[in-house]
């Protein structure tokens, strides 16, 4: 796969640091809530449900600026459309769980500001299985 698309290295960074900062920010939001106390019992369907519109709007948005970007730098059409699904993909999944993540913490008696730092470890990972996952299937469709 790397070796016959070499583009989608070039790539991999942005992809998953895109998907460590997202998450990130998604972590933080439920971190603060729990500690308001603004997120509860009663509201954490209100957030989820929120942070689930969130993780759509900007995987979008992020979509567009990914074929923006690749095409910019030239990258052929079929990498260039394998890299933004893979960045939709990765931020969705990151933002949801960063919103997640706190609360099942919480749940546990562990300290919920630990999920801001976790959920970019696990994006890492996870965003170059997403990313090769996507891009194989991608390719082997083609």
């Amino acid at each position: 796969l790397l070796a016959s698309h070499p583009s989608i290295v070039f790539f991999l960074t942005m992809l998953v640091g895109a998907g460590g900062n997202a998450g990130n920010q998604a972590a933080v939001r439920g971190i603060r809530g729990l500690a308001t106390g603004d997120l509860n019992v009663e509201t954490t369907r209100d957030f989820l449900v929120f942070e689930a519109k969130m993780a759509i709007a900007l995987s979008a948005m992020l979509l567009v600026a990914g074929i923006l970007r690749t095409a910019a730098f030239g990258v052929a059409p079929l990498d260039t459309l394998a890299i933004a699904l893979s960045l939709f993909a990765i931020v969705s999944t990151s933002v949801l769980l960063g919103a997640v993540l706190p609360l099942i913490l919480h749940h546990i008696k562990v300290d919920a500001a630990h999920a801001a730092t976790s959920v970019q470890v696990l994006m890492d990972v996870l965003g170059v299985l997403i990313t090769c996952s996507i891009a194989t299937a991608f390719f082997d469709a083609a």
